[in-house]
């Protein structure tokens, strides 16, 4: 019987492609970032150089941590986001220009540039993104802290309902902590820490879970002894809503540990209960605040006369214009008018996108996703341990649900949520929060694709050692 060499199991660490492609995905950025300023100002300037410098130092950086840190891990994850970061910012700094046009055309000072502040949370998110790396060396770690990660994300989570509403309120909903001139939304961190949790948590109970219970309509229901984790979900997640008037949040949350029941049992009646109780949830919500049934009306009734003399839906009816504008084609970078939209930098910059690159551009933008999220799914589906499935399956549908939110509220699919779109809108805790996500699934990648026979990654104490009993069987 013939047995495996190490050189018949080498198996490509595949760093040159993903260097190849961080190359590509840097000139991309430079290139928008040149149409940008010769659309604007008719020549090219200095700014090139910095905003240019940006995806640079990221992708050089995380792409030598990666190559030692977690060399077998994929090569497509770090320049697709390296490229959506950088488009970003393009789009952040072309909306300052257009704002500090029109706050000069008004006769109005505009001291309010975001892109600066953007650059600056780009180098903290590669700095957490770095400092995971290093300090899990194995994703299976994670699964020892569980019920601590999953204390301090709740923790995260409700904290901004329980604060008074000056700390924590913007637009009617209460997802921030305000103090001294410093914003952070904290549950940008808490949906992390929670999928840790729940990936950890359905992999210890995932035998009982699946047990079936009694048949409805064809549909194996779970016992009801066994819905104990699925309704402290939605009470927490309908708390979340009570409270925060957070439907936007409440609906991810919800959402991520559904799906992550469904992959642990493989039980369609999951769903169903889950997509039911939520329902129940939202209802009741909307009949009981207003801004709910605020935000259901502007949806449904966008050009009433009503909700547009009160300016109720001129956020909304400005995004569908923008995109109505930008047709197939769009303007061209810098040669719209996205400026128009209130916060076109954070909710809707898609809609901004729209406008400038068109129906094309932003099908290419939701290409990058989708093959980002693809490739999280193929890591789960590749690594060896029950834990890695679950994360990265769950951090993957994060990124997609997070993503399918934000694009329905903008082209009025759904009500709008309020949240942000990952990796490209501005702001610091969503920014920080989808780098830390990227690290996770950086590493679980690693580990699916790292040869059977290679050692162990540090600091695994108390792992068990599945790929070696797979090897040898």
């Amino acid at each position: 019987m013939s047995t495996l060499t190490p050189s018949a199991l080498r198996v490509p660490t595949r760093r040159n492609t993903e260097l190849v492609l961080l190359v590509f995905a840097v000139l991309i950025v430079v290139a928008a970032e040149a149409a940008v300023e010769a659309a604007r100002d008719g020549h090219l300037s200095s700014r090139l150089l910095t905003y240019a410098a940006v995806p640079i130092g990221a992708g050089v950086v995380t792409h030598l941590v990666i190559r030692k840190l977690a060399p077998y891990a994929d090569p497509l994850m770090l320049p697709i986001v390296v490229l959506l970061n950088g488009l970003g910012l393009v789009m952040i700094h072309r909306l300052d220009l257009g704002l500090k046009q029109q706050a000069v055309e008004n006769g109005l000072p505009y001291d309010g540039a975001q892109a600066p502040t953007q650059v600056v949370w780009t180098a903290l998110g590669v700095v957490l993104f770095l400092v995971l790396l290093l300090v899990v060396r194995d994703h299976r770690v994670l699964q020892r802290y569980a019920y601590t990660l999953a204390l301090a994300g709740v923790f995260l989570l409700v904290l901004p309902a329980v604060l008074p509403a000056r700390f924590s309120e913007v637009n009617g909903a209460r997802i921030w902590i305000r103090v001294a001139g410093f914003s952070l939304q904290p549950g940008e961190f808490a949906k992390v820490l929670l999928t840790i949790f729940g990936a950890a948590y359905l992999v210890e109970k995932r035998d009982v879970l699946a047990l079936a219970g009694k048949r409805i309509a064809g549909i194996d229901f779970p016992r009801g002894r066994d819905f104990g984790p699925l309704l402290a979900a939605w009470v927490v997640c309908i708390a979340v809503l009570v409270r925060g008037h957070d439907l936007g949040t409440s609906l991810l949350f919800f959402g991520l540990f559904v799906v992550l029941l469904y992959v642990a049992t493989e039980r369609a009646s999951w769903v169903i209960v889950g997509v039911l109780l939520f329902a129940g949830g939202a209802y009741l919500a909307y009949q009981i605040f207003g801004t709910v049934q605020l935000r259901v009306g502007v949806w449904l009734h966008t050009f009433s006369p009503a909700y547009q003399q009160s300016g109720a839906s001129y956020q909304l009816q400005q995004s569908l214009f923008g995109l109505g504008t930008g047709g197939i084609f769009g303007t061209g970078l810098g040669a719209g008018h996205p400026e128009l939209v209130p916060l076109p930098a954070t909710d809707y910059i898609i809609s901004s996108f729209g406008e400038e690159i068109g129906l094309v551009g932003v099908a290419a933008l939701l290409v990058l996703y989708g093959v980002l999220v693809a490739r999280g799914f193929a890591a789960g589906l590749a690594v060896r341990d029950a834990f890695g499935k679950l994360l990265a399956s769950g951090l993957a549908f994060l990124i997609a649900l997070q993503l399918f939110v934000v694009i329905a509220g903008v082209t009025r699919l759904l009500p709008e949520t309020g949240l942000t779109t990952p990796f490209l809108s501005y702001g610091g805790s969503s920014l920080l929060g989808s780098w830390a996500v990227l690290a996770l699934l950086v590493r679980v990648s690693d580990a699916a694709r790292r040869p059977t026979t290679s050692p162990p990654a540090k600091d695994t104490r108390d792992v068990t050692s599945t790929s070696v009993q797979a090897a040898v069987s």
